[in-house]
């Protein structure tokens, strides 16, 4: 019986699933939607059919994320240069500086979002399906992915935060849109200080192209092994069915006529 699904299609459906969830629950203002939505359901069955049931890329949302995070830089590099030029800028700009630095701060939330629900993903999967906790991977000493999204998740934070203490402000000021725009006007008061916020955001948007980089690097890996453990799951369900269609439908022979069936001991 043919495959329905190819390994890599099967682990873009897997992945995609997740990324959706990420997405919607950040738009909600926190990470939890889908690793809610993945340990609720009842029954293994209902786990797997979660994994196929989107057409949406992760990897796409990643290189939107990437690519907006890029812009944002560039365009804040244009602000540093016009604020070199002028004694502060307008308000109508610092405006759009807001924004886009709020947009940053949400792209941030975004890349959590995704990695978080990734790495609950592998530790429903590991703790539902021990073919997939037999798997084993590329990740240096013997990590999971689940481990590996939370050190990337950490790393991110503490690069942020570093950024973040260059220009006096904390990583709880960039946590909500309310603290970052009160922190963005306190800043717009005076042109050293929209310079540093410049400046901060600048850095804080070129550390997360680099950032989403390496967590498509990592949602690949995992995107490739979840591929590889559904098309075997697959495949086991096939050959079962094949050998059961073989079993119920074989030929029944006759028996000839005059000859006794007797049990042979």
């Amino acid at each position: 019986m043919p495959n329905r699904y190819s390994s890599k299609r099967l682990a873009r459906l897997a992945v995609a699933t997740l990324a959706m969830g990420a997405a919607g629950s950040v738009q909600a203002g926190t990470a939890t939607g889908a690793a809610t939505e993945w340990t609720q359901l009842a029954n293994n069955a209902q786990l797997v059919d979660l994994m196929k049931s989107s057409d949406i890329q992760v990897d796409n949302q990643l290189t939107q994320i990437s690519q907006l995070a890029e812009q944002i830089q560039n365009q804040l590099k244009i602000y540093e240069n016009m604020l070199q030029n002028t004694a502060q800028l307008p308000d109508h700009v610092w405006g759009q500086v807001e924004s886009d630095l709020d947009q940053l701060r949400s792209i941030v939330d975004r890349g959590q979002g995704i990695a978080f629900s990734m790495g609950n993903a592998d530790d429903v999967l590991q703790q539902r399906f021990q073919s997939y906790a037999d798997l084993k991977t590329n990740l240096p000493d013997n990590a999971t992915f689940s481990s590996t999204y939370l050190s990337w998740s950490n790393t991110n934070r503490d690069t942020i935060a570093s950024s973040l203490k260059a220009a006096s402000l904390t990583a709880d000021q960039f946590d909500s849109e309310e603290d970052t725009m009160s922190s963005l006007r306190s800043m717009s008061e005076t042109a050293d200080g929209q310079m540093k916020a410049l400046q901060v955001g600048h850095e804080i948007a070129a550390q997360q192209v680099a950032q989403m980089q390496k967590l498509r690097g990592l949602v690949s890996q995992q995107m490739t092994m979840m591929g590889t453990w559904l098309q075997t799951e697959q495949t086991d369900k096939d050959l079962a069915q094949a050998r059961r269609e073989k079993f119920f439908n074989a030929e029944v022979k006759s028996v000839p006529e005059g000859q006794k069936m007797e049990p042979r001991w």
